[in-house]
């Protein structure tokens, strides 16, 4: 009994909604239709990527990784965001909130530099396509993807350390819908500002750094492409662009306001608007950004459909 009720003291209460307790089923069946929408896209990519031999490019190994990581990403959340919608206790326990603060952060992470990578794929594809073999060869691209998940797991070790450390003298209501850094901070009964500080660094450099190395390198695709005397292969270069550079909007935009500012300024429904963006509609987006722009995608997933397809694999 001491230890259920121990375990009860621990547990974090998540508000999410509750303010507006009209939109939790509405929420409930929006949310569940975007997560089914965003296994199903997610899946469909890794499978074809892997098992399509003319999917076999550095391009699409990067693309499968991150579909790989949006996969994960809304997993570590809609699940335990969904159960509190329609069940009575909105808890998550102590251990289960800094696991999803870990492996969030984690994924996030990872994202922010694995999009750098694809953009310098691009570059070296349309930039240096006579040497785009050997820059990208299969043992680069497996290493460049091992860092990246590396690092991501690493940083947010770090981040999770300093957001977890910092003293909140009983308090457990968040007012959010799963374990954030801004949320969580939020509840710290002491002065967190040299925590704030570090983490905003960190912040800084983990998404400043790759966003700027990411347009840098896409002036230099831009001037490349510019110089092709083609329209056909202006607009192929253009295309094989426009799906990478939108999913990067969606996703640094949303993080950028999120986490390059002090916690202490941080706006309660502002946040979670902001996190159901990156959290939720990014992810769920992102397959279909890259299907519904990208002819060799769409023709490898009609390819799937059939059953030559599979009878080939066997």
């Amino acid at each position: 009994m001491w230890t259920k009720n121990q375990s009860l003291i621990d547990d974090f209460i998540l508000l999410g909604f509750s303010d507006w307790p009209w939109l939790e089923t509405p929420l409930f069946v929006i949310f569940l239709v975007a997560y089914i929408f965003a296994l199903f896209g997610n899946i469909s990519i890794i499978i074809v990527s892997q098992l399509d031999p003319k999917l076999d490019s550095p391009m699409y190994f990067f693309v499968s990784n991150l579909s790989l990581l949006d996969l994960c990403y809304t997993t570590s959340t809609v699940p335990q965001m969904l159960v509190n919608l329609r069940g009575p206790e909105k808890t998550i326990s102590y251990g289960g909130c800094v696991a999803q603060l870990y492996i969030f952060l984690a994924l996030g992470s990872t994202e922010c530099i694995l999009l750098a990578i694809m953009a310098f794929d691009r570059f070296a594809a349309i930039c240096k396509p006579l040497h785009y073999p050997i820059i990208m060869s299969q043992r680069r691209c497996i290493h460049m993807a091992t860092g990246t998940w590396i690092s991501g797991f690493a940083n947010s070790l770090v981040q999770s350390t300093l957001t977890v450390i910092a003293p909140r003298c009983g308090q457990r209501i968040i007012d959010h819908f799963f374990c954030e850094v801004p949320a969580l901070l939020k509840l710290a009964c002491s002065d967190t500002t040299v925590n704030e500080a570090e983490l905003n660094v960190l912040g800084a450099l983990l998404l400043l750094v790759p966003l700027s190395l990411i347009l840098g390198t896409y002036v230099f695709i831009a001037q490349a492409v510019l110089k092709l005397h083609s329209a056909e292969s202006r607009w192929k270069a253009f295309n094989t662009c426009a799906s990478h550079l939108l999913v990067v909007f969606l996703f640094y935009f949303t993080a950028i306001s999120m986490y390059v500012q002090p916690p202490s300024s941080y706006s309660h429904d502002r946040g979670k608007i902001m996190a159901l963006f990156y959290g939720i509609v990014t992810p769920t987006l992102n397959p279909f950004i890259y299907t519904l722009r990208n002819k060799d995608v769409k023709a490898a997933l009609r390819r799937a459909l059939t059953k030559e397809f599979w009878v080939k694999i066997r």
